[in-house]
Parts: structure tokens; C-alpha cells; sequence
């Protein structure tokens, strides 16, 4: 498959036509949108987003394609040739598909529904997404502002008259229409809307498109599709359509702030000056320019969720399904059980100014719902996966000072954390999950999941001075414990009268039908990131868990024909491509030998990372899978969930430049860093010795210098107990 994409890469990347480089294309030298390549994830089970966007905008316009499984969650795969559509919504990296909402496809008569593509006609960068159709001969270009998308169709000389399909059933994955209407106001004027449930069970969208030319309806389909003709198709045809989940009014509202002219040459530019600023928060030196790719294109992942999800107006729809009208940013796509590990503590370092809204979105599903985020999608609570993960995800900002009324977010983490749903009421009765008493299944992994979320809460509480409250959740944060069996090494299911789950085969794995979820005993038995040095004296002794911890990355054994696909990306029974394990390496630095992780670390980000297609080893999971390289290839990493304590690895770069706000710098640089000289041999911070193997989040936003030496041998450094994370 590999040789496969690399053809089709080649072409995708030369075979742009003049056209495309005429439409706005013109790079600068320095740009930082010139080392991002969108088709990175596209091919195998990457799931991400193609097509034209700006930083964590609601509008993703791009191409979508039929459904024809899960490489379809967010509605396009590379190996695909035909298109329904050009929908303004998207997911990326999604194991779930949904959105594609308000779909756009030129049309060669009124009765096509779809049309065949090549891939060599293609092109895309940060911001901007053009294809060459054959039937119709068109030429497709597509940019973006956060709330309106911009089409510039130019339509071939044999073209008798332009046609334009805009369909209202069309969805990606498990969305179902449900209701949708049109209204023709003006001539040039076409609003609408539609409802639909699926993944998001009640979603709702309005949109406000406005032509550059009069358009006519051809042919109508009830209320959900429309064929428009164009007056004239001499001159480039330019459709600008907003969208809104509040209201048609609030559509149009956003139309006329975001994009009052018809410069489409002056959108793409301002996308790309979007985009550049936001990519141009790290400043890499590397003289590996294929790893420099990877590197731009993984921040820029991290970047398209989570999405803006309230009008210019202030007003958005709640969780509650009601409209709401509020003074701060309202976000959606929280895709909490991957974005927690890396995405949100790499967005408290590079996205300071984000970070009250974000806080200010979670206090307010919280107040609307009765609980805080799970997994949230265009305002509907999806419940999808396991734990608390927004708690997790609060109590960070929390502790790194973003939240003004830490009464209010603490309340929101407790009131969550002591609901009876979703096992809750299992785990206050018995302390634990007993596997024959949940038919739910996944004790072991919703347990420990629970586990690391009650740790955050736990810390907030001790901050406030809540010394019931902070005995409560640091016990229960302990209940890990229960699962751990002493004879296997190893957690596992048990029972209500204490029995562990047999029979048991720590390679097995049955999807969402064990005790783990999309994963095996072997990965899970580490997922305890809040209490490393617990887990550790859960062993007969720290050889005897090191012993163990070494095993996992030379171990193989058969999953079963019932294992879930996510379990990917193994070194081992390491499984990088799923977000459980992406702490695990790390752990090293906590007994002491941070030169194992250092070894595993530039093996995961060499071999599992590609600049290709098929160039992760998992889903994307809305940035997570990119974040994880980021933070890794800076040399930092947040193991626990909460409090921001980043452990050092083995950074890529020559040196990386983090601007984290304030006017402040924060700097990594490794002398003598080569393939070869992995291991870190001794360190400075601003200058001074320093000998510890990880940093607080204090000590990077202040702004300074890490400066690492390293060797192609493993050292004494970070190896005595009291430089230990």
C-alpha cells in the first residue's frame, strides 16, 4: 500500500494545474503553511479532515464521499474516486462518522447525484482545497472563515449553463436526516436549514448562502434538494454559505461579519495568514526537512477541533437543546478520552487566550446537561467512551490558573463524578467495578479511567481547602488498586465477592465486550498516570515491575478475531495507535531509567509517523494522535492527567522555539542531537544545572531556556530517585 500512496502522493503534489497555482496559491519562503501536508491521514485508518478550514473553525468545507465504512468517518479516504458533495461540516479522525451538512456539488444535469474524481486533480494546503472535475468540466475551489465557507466555481468553455446540487440529506457515517427546508429570498439569496440524529442525536443547522451571480431552481426534491442554474457563468461563479446552529438570522449575521465582500483571492490569504500565525507558536530547527513536514502537519491537526460553536452574535445552542446567548467563545468536538493525554495540555501551553472559554464551555454544559462533557458534538452529549474526561480536562485548567470561580468548576467535577450513571453507582457501592454486576462491560478500563479522573478532582479539592472532599476522591482515585492482581501482575476484572474474571488471556481482546476497552490486559495494566510510583509498589519490587514494564515492548501473542481495529501501531504489545498507551513510554523517567524511554520514543515518532497517507498508526482522534508527536518531539510530555508536570524525553529538534503567550518564549534546545544521539546526557535551565527529568508548567510559560546535551549512550541523568518525576 505504501508504494501505492507514494505514487498518488507524488501526484497529488506536482500534477497541480496552472489554474490552481493561478487561484491563489502563491507560497512565500518562511511560511510556516509551506511544511503542512493536509493529505497526511487520509489514507489507511488516519480518518482526518480534508479539505479548507481555518484554526478551530466550525465550517470544514471539503470533499465528502460515500459512506463505505469506518476509513470513512470523516467522509473522505484516499482511496476513494467519487464525490457526493462538498459539505461544510466534517469530523477528523473520528472512530465514529457524522456531520457532512449542507452538501454542494456541481452537477453536469438534474438528475446526478454524484461524480467520479481523480486524485492527480487535486490540491490542498492550510485554508484552501481546489479540484478539476471531469463531468462537469469545473473547476472547484474552496476556502473558509470560522463560520462561512467560500466556493469559486469556474466553469469549462463546453459548459451550456452551470448547474449546482445543494442537498440536504447527505451525511457522513451514522447521521440521519430527519427534516431540512429551503427558502429562495433574493436572486442571489438561498437560506435553509436541517435537523439530523446521529452520533449527535439532535443536531440542528442553518445556512445562508449568498451567489455573486442569480441563480434559478431547476428541479426541487420536497424540502431537502434543490438544482440552481446560474445567469452567467462567464466569470467565475462565487458562493458564500454560513451556517448557524441558532437560526437562519444568526447565519446571515455571520456571513456579513466574517465575509461582507466577494475577494476570494483575499480569503485564501487571510486563511493562510490564519493558519501561519497559529502554526508559527513553535518555531522548529531541524536539518530534516521530511521530519519538519510531520511535525507542522501534526500542529496543524491538533488545530481543527475543538470548534467554535457560537454566532457573532454571542448566541449558540446548549446542551440542552435550547438557544443560549453568552459573553464568551462557545466550543464543540470535545473528544475528551483522547484529547485529554496531549491535546489539551499541549493547548494550555500554545493557546493560553483559549483557555477561559474552553472553561467557560464546560461550566456551562455542565449547568445545561447536569454534568460536564463526556464527549460533546454540536451540542449533544454522545456519552461515547469511558471515565470523567472532562474533569480531568478542567481540573488542569484549574491548576494552571485559567479558571477565575474554582468553587463553580469544582462543584461541576464533583456533582459529575457522583452521578449513578454509567457504573457510577457501582463504583461508590463496592469502590471498584465488579464485572458480574456491569452489563455494560469495560469494568477494568471505565475503573481506572475513573481512577485518574477522581486524582484531578481530588488535587482541586486539596487547592480549595476541601479536606473531606480531597479524602474522598484521593481514596477513590485509589481504587485502581482493586484490579491489580498480584499473582499475574497484571489488572484484571473482578467480581463482587473479589474473584478476578476467568478464564483470563492478557493477549485477548473482545471490542467493548471484555473488561477493557479497545485493548488487552497488557495495555492496560499501566493506565494509571496519576500515581506512577503507586502502581510501581503494587510489584514484588521495582526490578520485578521494571522486569514487567520491559516485556511490554517485546511481548506478541494473538489478540483473538474479536479484537478492536484500534488496537494498532504495536511495538510489542505497546499500542500507539490507540490513546491509552500514549503515556506509557514515559513512565520510564519515573524508576529511573529515562533512556529507555528515550529509545522508544525516536523509534515510535520514526516508524510509526510518516509523511504519507497512510502516515499514522491510528485514528487522528481530533488531534490527540498528532498532539502526542508535538509534545514528544519537543522533548515534553504530560503523564498526569492534571497539574502540569511535563516529563522530559528525547526532543527531534535541533532547537524549538514556543511562543506560550505573554510575549514569552520557551525554548528546547539539544546540543549534539542526531538519530544517533538519542539520550539525554545533562541539562540546563536558564542556564543553571539542572538534573531533574521533568519540568512544571510554571517553569516553561514563565518563558526560559531547557538546554539538553545529548549522547548516543545512556547516562546517570535523571536516574537518582530525588530527580525523579
Amino acid at each position: 500500500m505504501k508504494c501505492l500512496n507514494k505514487f498518488i502522493l507524488a501526484l497529488t503534489m506536482t500534477a497541480v494545474s496552472g489554474q490552481v497555482m493561478a487561484a491563489d496559491a502563491c507560497q512565500h519562503k518562511n511560511e510556516f503553511t509551506n511544511y503542512v501536508n493536509p493529505w497526511i491521514g487520509t489514507g489507511g485508518h488516519g480518518h482526518v479532515f480534508l479539505g479548507a478550514n481555518v484554526p478551530f473553525g466550525v465550517i470544514q468545507l471539503g470533499p465528502t464521499e460515500h459512506t463505505h465504512g469506518w476509513d470513512w468517518c470523516s467522509g473522505y479516504h484516499i482511496s476513494d474516486s467519487v464525490l457526493v458533495g462538498f459539505g461544510h461540516t466534517h469530523l477528523s479522525g473520528t472512530g465514529i462518522g457524522d456531520l457532512g451538512d449542507i452538501g454542494f456539488l456541481p452537477v453536469a444535469h438534474c438528475s446526478a447525484t454524484e461524480t467520479k474524481f481523480s486524485h492527480a486533480n487535486e490540491s490542498v494546503r492550510p485554508g484552501y482545497y481546489a479540484i478539476r472535475l471531469q463531468q462537469p468540466n469545473v473547476f472547484v475551489e474552496l476556502t473558509a472563515t470560522k463560520r462561512v465557507g467560500f466556493h469559486r466555481y469556474t466553469f469549462g468553455a463546453d459548459n451550456h449553463k452551470g448547474m449546482l446540487r445543494i442537498d440536504l440529506r447527505q451525511g457522513t457515517g451514522w447521521d440521519n436526516w430527519r427534516k431540512s427546508g429551503f427558502s429562495v429570498e433574493s436572486p442571489t439569496m438561498v437560506t435553509g436549514f436541517r435537523q439530523s440524529s446521529g452520533w449527535a442525536r439532535n443536531q440542528h443547522v442553518f445556512f445562508a448562502a449568498e451567489f455573486s451571480t442569480p441563480v434559478k431552481v431547476k428541479k426541487q426534491v420536497g424540502d431537502s434538494i434543490m438544482v440552481l442554474t446560474f445567469e452567467d457563468i462567464s466569470k467565475p461563479v462565487m458562493v458564500k454559505c454560513a451556517i448557524s446552529a441558532v437560526s437562519v438570522e444568526d447565519a446571515k449575521a455571520n456571513l456579513k461579519a466574517e465575509l461582507p465582500g466577494w475577494d476570494f483571492k483575499a480569503t485564501v490569504a487571510a486563511a493562510n495568514q490564519a493558519w501561519n500565525d497559529e502554526l508559527g507558536k513553535i518555531d522548529v530547527d531541524t536539518d530534516d526537512e521530511t521530519v519538519r513536514t510531520i511535525f507542522y502537519t501534526a500542529l496543524y491537526h491538533t488545530m481543527t477541533a475543538p470548534s467554535v460553536f457560537s454566532d457573532v452574535t454571542g448566541n449558540y445552542r446548549g446542551a440542552d437543546g435550547k438557544v443560549h446567548h453568552g459573553d464568551f467563545t462557545n466550543y464543540t468536538t470535545f473528544s475528551l478520552w483522547d484529547t485529554y493525554r496531549a491535546a489539551h495540555p499541549l493547548m494550555t501551553l500554545i493557546h493560553p487566550e483559549k483557555q477561559k472559554d474552553m472553561a467557560a464551555t464546560f461550566q456551562h454544559i455542565f449547568e445545561q446537561q447536569g454534568k460536564l462533557p463526556v464527549w460533546h458534538l454540536m451540542g449533544n452529549e454522545t456519552d461515547c467512551m469511558v471515565g470523567n474526561p472532562g474533569a480531568a480536562v478542567l481540573a488542569d485548567m484549574v491548576l494552571k490558573g485559567f479558571v477565575t470561580d474554582k468553587e463553580a468548576a469544582f462543584n461541576a467535577m464533583k456533582t459529575s463524578a457522583m452521578l449513578d450513571e454509567r457504573s457510577m453507582d457501582l463504583l461508590k457501592k463496592y469502590g471498584y467495578l465488579p464485572y458480574d454486576k456491569d452489563s455494560t462491560f469495560q469494568t477494568v478500563a471505565k475503573g481506572l479511567e475513573y481512577a485518574l479522573a477522581d486524582d484531578c478532582i481530588a488535587k482541586v479539592a486539596k487547592l480549595l481547602g476541601k479536606k473531606a472532599d480531597y479524602k474522598y476522591f484521593y481514596n477513590r482515585s485509589r481504587g485502581y488498586k482493586h484490579y491489580f492482581d498480584r499473582k499475574t501482575l497484571f489488572m484484571r476484572g473482578r467480581g463482587s465477592d473479589g474473584s478476578f474474571h476467568e478464564p483470563f488471556n492478557p493477549f485477548k481482546s473482545v471490542h467493548t465486550a471484555d473488561d477493557y476497552t479497545e485493548g488487552n490486559a497488557w495495555q492496560y495494566t499501566w493506565l494509571v498516570p496519576h500515581d506512577v510510583h503507586g502502581l510501581v509498589s503494587l510489584f514484588p519490587s521495582e526490578k520485578r515491575f521494571v522486569e514487567k514494564f520491559d516485556s511490554l515492548f517485546i511481548v506478541s501473542g494473538d489478540m483473538g478475531a474479536e479484537a478492536s481495529p484500534d488496537i494498532s501501531g504495536l511495538i510489542g504489545q505497546y499500542a500507539h495507535g490507540n490513546e491509552p498507551s500514549h503515556h506509557i513510554l514515559y513512565m520510564y523517567n519515573y524508576v529511573g531509567q529515562p533512556w529507555k524511554a528515550a529509545k522508544l520514543l525516536r523509534q515510535t515518532m520514526s516508524e510509526l509517523y510518516f509523511n504519507d497517507f497512510d502516515g499514522l498508526s491510528g485514528n487522528e482522534d481530533v488531534g490527540q494522535m498528532s498532539a502526542w508527536y508535538v509534545m514528544s518531539s519537543l522533548g515534553l510530555y504530560q503523564v498526569e492527567p492534571a497539574g502540569g508536570k511535563y516529563i522530559i524525553g528525547s526532543p527531534l529538534f535541533n532547537e524549538a522555539k514556543v511562543n506560550v503567550g505573554g510575549g514569552k518564549t520557551f525554548t528546547v534546545k539539544a546540543h549534539n542531537n542526531s538519530k544517533e544521539n538519542i539520550y539525554v546526557q545533562s541539562a540546563k535551565l536558564n542556564g543553571k544545572p539542572y538534573a531533574k527529568s521533568y519540568l512544571m508548567f510554571q517553569d516553561i510559560v514563565k518563558g526560559g531556556v531547557l538546554e539538553l546535551e545529548m549522547g548516543n549512550q545512556p547516562s546517570a541523568w535523571g536516574t537518582q530517585i530525588k530527580n525523579r518525576p
